[in-house]
């Protein structure tokens, strides 16, 4: 499944096009690769995604083509969940 398909059915990143354009600008990582929207994710892959002053690191679990909210955070666990601190 793609990645940015993924963020969007797990509801990590809630709209599929944000989820592209945050992996196209470099903010997402996968298995410690900087990855595009349009790579393929496999079961207990490691995804990095920076958010402006928040790194969060999950696992995925499984792969839905489409899932119900309350299901959805079945699809990873969560490994890490840091705040960045920016230097000014």
């Amino acid at each position: 499944m793609r990645l940015d398909k993924y963020l969007k059915v797990s509801r990590i990143i809630k709209r599929r096009p944000v989820a592209k354009e945050v992996a196209d600008k470099g903010r997402i990582k996968v298995n410690g690769i900087l990855a595009k929207s349009s790579t393929e994710l496999k079961i207990n892959d490691q995804i990095e995604v920076r958010f402006g002053n928040k790194l969060l690191t999950v696992r995925v679990l499984e792969m839905k083509d489409s899932t119900k909210k309350e299901d959805a955070a079945k699809m990873y666990e969560i490994i890490s969940e840091t705040r960045i601190e920016e230097n000014v």
